[in-house]
């Protein structure tokens, strides 16, 4: 227990020292859509420190909760843009994203944004939105696993619908090609760099075993496995997934430092031992293995790009002004 207090402690004082270097719209420069880091200074002073403080408990207590809330925050974007809309259970007229197959028996954590946004209403009452909430989760589970930190422009507001057929359509597949998934990511306005860059996030967390079994039996439809996959990574993972059955079985997306972020997913590509096919795929083509060998020989760079693309996912069609609403509860729409 007094480990876990010391922890908190100093992720906090860690992360007061980074964070204040901006925190207003004249200093940060404006953001698009009217966000700026400095958006609840007056209005909620404490919104970033009670999220910190939220997931650090909860990260804390699941070392592998970072990775899931960090994927909260880029399956929402993807979606209608980062406006909360991931979090909305069925109700009325919304069919929750929450069912769709990049989300039914994968995505969690819903259960920490629950405590976070209670924390926040207590705090402040209708202030600090779902889809800022998300943001912020997301840039603390980067810093809580030794990734890098950023000053995220803030002022989102939250809307009142979803889109199933959105999350079933615009989230890439584990076994999507290079081509796909780059498509994907230029529909967001996101480019080469920015899907590079972003996935690795991959360098923490896990994957099911129903995401990966391809690789391993099946690759091209002819019963055959994928002969790029190291053929002793490959047996470790045959004995984690079998050919049916165990599709909860979990592995490691990196690894060698599944809870750490570092730049080990690229090295781990370099030897063709990324775990998913859309993580090894970026070893194929010219222009993104280039990349990869970059971020696998400079963590440094990889760090500020990562920072970087994350502000530019995150600023992907933010509602704001009079647009959506504050939810009280991010699973559903005021009344």
């Amino acid at each position: 227990m007094a480990t876990t207090r010391t922890f908190l402690v100093l992720f906090s004082l860690a992360c007061s020292l980074t964070l204040c270097i901006c925190d207003d719209e004249s200093n940060y420069g404006g953001g698009e859509g009217n966000l700026f880091p400095g958006f609840y200074r007056s209005s909620c002073p404490r919104a970033e420190e009670i999220v910190r403080s939220v997931v650090a408990q909860a990260v804390a207590k699941e070392s592998r909760m970072a990775a899931s809330l960090m994927r909260l925050h880029f399956h929402d974007c993807f979606v209608q843009g980062c406006d909360g809309s991931l979090l909305l259970d069925s109700s009325g007229s919304i069919v929750t994203e929450k069912g769709s197959n990049p989300n039914s028996n994968s995505a969690r954590g819903f259960d920490v944004v629950d405590q976070i946004k209670a924390a926040l209403e207590n705090e402040c009452p209708g202030t600090v939105s779902c889809a800022d909430l998300l943001t912020l989760a997301a840039r603390d589970s980067s810093v809580l696993t030794g990734g890098p930190s950023w000053m995220v422009p803030l002022g989102r507001r939250d809307s009142r619908s979803a889109s199933l057929s959105g999350s079933n359509n615009n989230i890439p597949a584990p076994n999507n090609t290079f081509n796909t998934i780059l498509s994907t990511f230029t529909n967001q306005g996101l480019d080469l760099t920015d899907l590079v860059a972003l996935s690795g996030s991959h360098t923490i967390g896990f994957s099911r075993c129903t995401s990966f079994r391809q690789r391993l039996y099946n690759q091209s439809g002819n019963g055959s496995p994928d002969i790029t996959l190291e053929q002793s990574y490959a047996t470790n993972l045959r004995q984690r997934c079998p050919p049916s059955g165990g599709d909860q079985n979990l592995s490691e997306l990196d690894i060698n430092s599944a809870g750490k972020f570092d730049n080990s997913y690229f090295k781990n590509l370099i030897e063709n031992m990324g775990l998913l096919n859309s993580d090894q795929v970026f070893s194929s083509n010219e222009e993104s293995s280039e990349l990869v060998k970059t971020y696998a020989e400079d963590q440094e760079e990889f760090f500020e790009q990562f920072a970087e693309s994350m502000i530019k996912m995150g600023n992907l069609s933010p509602l704001t002004g009079s647009s959506g609403e504050i939810r009280k509860n991010c699973r559903k729409i005021n009344s």
